[in-house]
């Protein structure tokens, strides 16, 4: 592994990282927590919040299901009240499960976008006015090159997915005055536990590979330090803007 940078800035600072429990959320998790920061995150599995927060010392979570807005809100309070107003957040959760569009009722629509995109300004709204009182704040949203790709088999996550820019570039302009940067993190194909389980077969992992102009999977790590680096000061003029770490993908 490298000798990842260490950023001073985030020293005690509070960061709030959605979908936190597992895959490139836990590493995110892990990474703010070494950097010195007071970390919490949101999930809706009980086993793996508990399981990440028994490893990664002073790590604090709450459960909830991020499609009810109501209480993703209520646990957001919660972790404000008990670490302060939120200098971080990353808006990180999602699933990306493949689906027929011949298949897509209008409920199911619905719930893709609830899961996907909805939380993620829902999430700003409640976050931001803190923000605004400290003097400013970082909230990273993920993305995803999968639209990039014209990728097929899952088109209302595609969809959500090419929407979190456009909410990242008018939330920017939004909330720039306050000095409150938003950013878009474009993830390639992440090696997950979840994407080796599920989809990464060796062919589609040569096909893959074919696309990239770098030969090296992607390891959620790599994720995560372009994460950092958007939260901390040394990316104090990044804002409204997409950072891919997707090696090149084409």
């Amino acid at each position: 592994m490298p000798d990842f940078a260490i950023y001073p800035s985030l020293q005690n600072k509070t960061v709030i990282v959605s979908g936190g429990a597992q895959g490139i959320g836990a590493e995110m998790v892990k990474a703010f927590a070494a950097q010195g920061a007071r970390v919490a995150f949101l999930d809706l599995d009980g086993d793996a919040s508990a399981a990440l927060a028994e490893d990664t010392p002073g790590v604090t979570f709450e459960i909830c299901d991020l499609r009810d807005v109501s209480a993703m809100q209520a646990a957001l309070t919660k972790l404000t009240d008990t670490l302060g107003p939120a200098d971080v957040l990353v808006n990180n959760a999602a699933r990306d499960d493949r689906h027929n569009w011949t298949d897509v009722t209008p409920a199911y629509w619905d719930e893709r976008q609830a899961t996907n995109i909805r939380h993620m300004f829902f999430a700003i709204q409640a976050i931001a006015p803190g923000m605004i009182a400290n003097g400013g704040g970082s909230i990273i949203n993920m993305g995803s090159n999968s639209w990039w790709e014209a990728g097929g088999g899952f088109p209302a996550y595609t969809t959500a997915k090419a929407a979190v820019h456009g909410l990242t570039r008018t939330m920017a302009r939004d909330l720039g005055d306050h000095r409150i940067r938003v950013n878009t993190v474009v993830p390639g194909w992440i090696m997950t536990d979840r994407q080796k389980e599920l989809w990464a077969t060796p062919e589609a992992l040569e096909a893959h590979r074919n696309r990239q102009c770098l030969p090296d999977l992607i390891d959620p790590v790599y994720v995560a330090r372009m994460v950092l680096f958007l939260a901390s000061d040394d990316a104090a003029m990044c804002s409204a803007n997409n950072y891919m770490v997707e090696a090149g993908s084409i």
